[in-house]
């Protein structure tokens, strides 16, 4: 089992040696191999996504990454800004599905921004499509007819891609509870018309799942008010990225919450993906020993279920994560005090 490792910039690099340790501590004989990627891959070879980061990846059965965004490089020519090199894995390999999965821990309720009653029903999956929408459509400046000046982003969707990850989605809420929401905007896009068309065709294939529909406005608002109602939420790129932060902050922390991004391809173990925590860089606490790499540990389980065909080692990490919590290895995003290298030796220590 082949596995490459991305640790990417600031707090990526923190979080993603606890992650390795704990897969080490499992010793499943897995080869991890490490490669720069974003800031970090720019400085030392001119490009956020090198061409033999790529490679290795190519040559791995999944891709553990930590994080990437670097304030040195906010001026630089999008093309060869951090983030592109994520927008560029997940085009070059074909990774459309994101799925990030939200549930409160037991002992983590107070920690949530809502009442402890509502976030404790929390238990729910979104899945995101990646490789459309408007981060992938046409974009630029133009000047107006008036001299201003304007910037545009396209937003679109062709039925295949929405087919593609309508599928993926049923088949997550029949191993879940059965239950499908598809959040859009069709009452003023065009492009989520068409996203409810063809995620209303696809659940023919399906009766054993109910389908509702939801604005993503109104989704939103249904996220803080009653989240315990969602079990599988499927959307778009756009909306998906901005509601998964969302209920990041409904289960206590972005630094809990685990992320996957799944294609097509099969490995000898499993569905090829790339696995991170779904928070960015946090280049204002890099370097402090105080990030929670919780969120990538539990993506280091997601990778080792999805994609290495180890779900008992994933369910023992997960439990350990639930140990060490319980048992009070919080830290500073849950008011605790425990630094980035006390928490992953507290869950080592449960495995």
């Amino acid at each position: 089992m082949k596995v490459a490792v991305l640790p990417g910039d600031g707090i990526g690099q923190e979080v993603t040696r606890e992650a390795v340790r704990v897969i080490e501590a499992l010793s499943l004989g897995i080869e991890l191999t490490e490669a720069a990627v974003g800031g970090a891959a720019w400085k030392a070879t001119g490009h956020p996504l090198p061409p033999e980061t790529l490679a290795l990846c190519e040559a791995s059965d999944g891709i553990l990454f930590g994080a990437v965004g670097d304030p040195d490089c906010d001026a630089l020519d999008r093309h060869l800004r951090p983030e592109q090199a994520i927008l560029g894995l997940r085009k070059a390999l074909t990774l459309f599905a994101n799925l990030r999965p939200a549930k409160v821990f037991k002992g983590l309720e107070n920690h949530s921004a809502l009442r402890p009653e509502v976030s404790s029903a929390i238990d729910l999956l979104i899945v995101r499509e990646l490789n459309g929408d408007v981060y992938f459509g046409e974009k630029g400046f133009r000047t107006a007819a008036n001299g201003d000046r304007e910037g545009y982003d396209v937003m679109s969707y062709n039925e295949s891609e929405v087919r593609r990850i309508a599928h993926v989605a049923f088949r997550a809420a029949q191993g879940r509870r059965g239950k499908l929401c598809s959040v859009d905007k069709a009452n003023v896009l065009e492009t989520s018309q068409l996203w409810r068309d063809v995620v209303i065709e696809v659940a023919r294939d399906y009766p054993d799942v109910s389908l509702d529909h939801m604005y993503v406005d109104n989704a939103a608002m249904q996220l803080v008010r009653n989240p315990g109602q969602f079990d599988v939420v499927v959307t778009g790129n756009l909306f998906g990225d901005i509601l998964s932060d969302q209920a990041s902050m409904c289960v206590g922390s972005i630094g809990m919450l685990a992320s996957a991004s799944l294609g097509e391809r099969q490995t000898a173990y499993g569905t090829y993906g790339l696995y991170e925590p779904i928070h960015g860089s946090a280049p204002d606490i890099a370097g402090k020993g105080f990030a929670n790499p919780m969120a990538t540990i539990l993506s280091a389980a997601m990778l080792l279920r999805h994609s290495l065909g180890q779900a008992e080692a994933a369910d023992r990490i997960e439990a350990a994560v639930a140990l060490a919590l319980e048992d009070g290895a919080l830290g500073r995003d849950l008011g605790g005090t425990a630094g980035t290298t006390e928490i992953g030796d507290a869950v080592v220590a449960r495995l």
